[in-house]
């Protein structure tokens, strides 16, 4: 009856499923024979024959199986990859710049979208040099030849200008398959190579540049990884020391511990305007010396984070010391576009070099290095950058070319976008106008930001800030009273303020500590990107968080503040 036959199904059903679970949990596979539906289920049909001969097996368990056993016996699977077991140069590795402060202000981001409340509406990021994040529009024209590049049936359009279509065609002959998407050659696609070295020789007043020294990269920290890893070798007291200033940008302090090479310190001088004293390279050098081989110097000009521009007398300087102690020099100017002070100047180091005559031209080993991400582009997405390589080697430049070629090639997009910055709009043609127009705003308003950024913070008690000549950044020592140092305990005093800063006024900003600094001296660096009316209001709440603190851990009333 249909009852019968419903319990006979039920009970065929339950045993089947029974079998099927204990065959899914734990079965073997011969590896003396080919895969087959029996080895595979460990189901076997009559037609297939005899059972296989145990002739090396493997067992495969299943998820369920492993953790049934591991219930059983008490014990887990360990993990491989432990703090225990991590590469300890990893572990060393800090990057302030998106660090614990960082971190702390997403979470609040976070709990504000979720409608939680704060005496503050948003958080304004000033830790990091994204200018698009902060609201700066791109470059209409840089962006066209990109997008031409990225969908060449544009090109029919007749929105886009001839200007910006002749290059992006010229870009993609020289790609594979006339398609960005294809990979160039490592050191990156030719006739933008060609017209970096252009740039350069128009920048430098007709100093020589050979396209065949011009690499892209994937932005400038992936140029400066690469050329660290060359100069990075030895052991004990013969391992590479790298000279970097103090204060520095984090990307440095970050490769040296992860290559587990030997930092070297060399302090800026803050009471004057952040400049390079040679007799502080020669101090640091000789001290290193004792327990490393101080190989190459690092410099980055203009200066992040300190926003200072380096004359010409010491940058010469600079290059008589490295040629004098057989230094490896390597000069980040990222920022060369970023000079917003009227007595100063951005002059490279290639050129000055050059003009110190053929002594020191022919010989100082040089890399410099460039990017879409800063300038007045901000195209930090992008990841678009280049070095230029001087004096290197033959068989070591041939070694670059093989450690370029391991990650294949930089992102095209970002190499046409650095291909713009290099070849801009000239005077003659239709969209110099506009483009002039954009590029002229964008600087302009950086440099009425970076003035006013001095002026409040020089108005604060207890605050000092050095004119921002260039770059992005304003890097102002603060007075932190003793009472705030002891209880900072197991921080570091300006982690501290920074974070008693974004969680009571929704302002993120670094500590000094992340770019290192002189023993009792305090700072914070931010940025001036954003716009006048919200860098104003960020300006305003620094100012009065600042007197709140004081008076917090100095017992001091306003009027004696």
């Amino acid at each position: 009856d249909v009852a019968t036959r419903t319990g006979f199904t039920s009970h065929r059903n339950l045993r089947e499923t029974e079998r099927e679970k204990e065959n899914s949990m734990n079965f073997t596979l011969d590896l003396c024979t080919p895969l087959t539906l029996t080895s595979l289920t460990g189901v076997r049909h009559k037609s297939q024959g005899p059972s296989v001969e145990k002739c090396g097996q493997m067992r495969f368990i299943t998820a369920e199986a492993k953790a049934s056993a591991g219930r059983l016996d008490g014990k887990m699977r360990e993990k491989t990859l432990t703090m225990d077991t991590l590469n300890p140069q990893v572990k060393a590795v800090e990057y302030a710049v998106r660090g614990p402060i960082v971190l702390k202000a997403g979470e609040i981001e976070r709990y504000l979208e979720e409608g939680g409340t704060k005496p503050f509406s948003e958080v304004i990021k000033a830790n990091i040099g994204d200018a698009h994040a902060m609201g700066q529009q791109p470059i209409t024209f840089l962006r066209q030849v990109v997008a031409l590049c990225t969908f060449p049936e544009l090109m029919d359009s007749p929105s886009f200008p001839e200007d910006a279509k002749w290059r992006a065609r010229r870009i993609l002959q020289g790609c594979g398959g006339h398609s960005l998407g294809s990979y160039s050659a490592s050191p990156g696609v030719e006739c933008i190579r060609k017209d970096i070295a252009a740039y350069i020789e128009q920048r430098d007043e007709g100093v020589p540049s050979d396209w065949e020294n011009i690499y892209l990269t994937t932005g400038a920290s992936d140029g400066i990884m690469t050329i660290l890893r060359l100069l990075v070798s030895g052991k004990d007291s013969s391992r590479t020391g790298v000279m970097i200033p103090i204060p520095q940008y984090p990307l440095y302090s970050a490769a040296i511990s992860e290559m587990d090479a030997v930092q070297v310190n060399y302090y800026l001088d803050e009471d004057n305007c952040w400049a390079l004293d040679i007799n502080e390279l020669h101090r640091a050098y000789q001290a290193a010396k004792q327990h490393c081989q101080p190989r190459v110097i690092c410099i980055i000009n203009p200066g992040n984070p300190t926003g200072q521009v380096q004359s010409k007398k010491c940058i010469e300087e600079v290059l008589h010391f490295a040629y004098e102690e057989n230094l490896f020099v390597m000069s980040d100017e990222v920022y060369q576009d970023n000079v917003y002070a009227p007595d100063c100047q951005f002059h490279s180091f290639k050129k000055v070099l050059y003009e110190m005559g053929p002594e020191y031209f022919s010989s100082v080993e040089l890399v410099s290095f460039h990017s879409t991400s800063k300038g007045y582009t901000g195209e930090c997405g992008f990841r678009g950058g280049y070095m230029e390589v001087i004096n290197m080697d033959p068989e070591v430049k041939a070694q670059l070319v093989k450690l370029l070629s391991v990650r294949l090639c930089p992102p095209l997009a970002g190499q046409a976008a650095m291909d713009v910055i290099v070849n801009p709009p000239q005077p003659e043609e239709h969209t110099f106008k506009q483009f002039h127009q954009e590029k002229s705003s964008v600087l302009g308003a950086l440099a009425e930001k970076a003035k006013l950024t001095e002026q409040i913070l020089n108005s604060v008690p207890g605050i000092k800030c050095n004119p921002v000549q260039g770059s992005m950044y304003a890097f102002p020592r603060i007075f932190i009273p003793p009472k705030a140092v002891e209880e900072a305990l197991g921080m570091q005093p300006d982690m501290l303020y920074c974070l008693r800063l974004l969680e009571e006024t929704g302002i993120c900003v670094v500590p000094g500590s992340g770019f290192g600094q002189k023993d009792r001296t305090y700072h914070f660096r931010m940025t001036i990107l954003p716009s006048i009316e919200k860098l104003n209001v960020l300006l305003g709440k620094v100012r009065d968080f600042h007197i709140s603190f004081l008076k917090e851990y100095s017992g001091l009333e306003w009027d004696e503040i």
